[in-house]
């Protein structure tokens, strides 16, 4: 009787493992295959909602020639759909906020607009490595903010103003600690309009 119950357990795996997925299970895997992966990308200002964005950009490459600072840049072919598209690599070249906002006009399509939000990341400061609060002199990420009101100085150590940072990248590209201070992430979901044009 234990031989015939350890044949069927046997056969019940084997059978199992033969089959495969249900069907059930092979539409979930081809649906999530298709869906687009959410992954945040360091758009420039004015980049509209990221699944609009990804269909009203034509890769055209005109915001990246517009760029007086060259911070525009065209996404790597590994980020898939988004392969061509612009981004911004702060460590290399972070946005510098331009007064005349010249990707916006630049932009055609209506992927970049005046009238979507300039916000582009979060930006927070790392005190274990920050020099300020690790009891140095330091207030560079401080003074070359182009955004006023962005940072402030607390007792001598910088401090980002959540709600005004834009997300520009220029505190993590000046930043001379050993180990950056700045920590940015770039938006996952932007609105496509907003009222606060920041």
């Amino acid at each position: 009787m234990s031989s015939n119950r350890n044949v069927s357990r046997r056969s019940f795996l084997t059978d199992l493992f033969r089959t495969g997925p249900t069907t059930a299970q092979r539409d979930h895997q081809t649906a999530s295959a298709r869906r687009p992966r959410a992954f945040p990308l360091h758009r420039p200002p004015g980049a509209i909602a990221e699944s609009e964005f990804l269909e009203a950009c034509t890769r055209c490459g005109d915001c990246t020639t517009a760029c007086p600072h060259d911070a525009i840049t065209a996404a790597a072919p590994r980020l898939r759909e988004a392969a061509g598209t612009p981004v911004i690599v702060a460590d290399v070249a972070p946005c510098r906020m331009c007064a005349d906002t010249p990707c916006f006009a630049s932009c055609a399509a209506g992927a970049l607009r005046e009238d979507a939000t300039t916000r582009m990341a979060t930006a927070t400061i790392e005190p274990w490595a920050c020099l300020a609060q690790q009891g140095s002199f330091c207030t560079v990420c401080h003074e070359q903010c182009p955004v006023p009101g962005a940072t402030r100085l607390e007792e001598g150590r910088p401090r980002i103003v959540a709600d005004v940072c834009t997300g520009c990248g220029v505190c993590r590209f000046a930043c001379p600690a050993p180990e950056n201070a700045i920590l940015l992430q770039p938006l996952l979901e932007r609105p496509t309009t907003v009222g606060d044009s920041r």
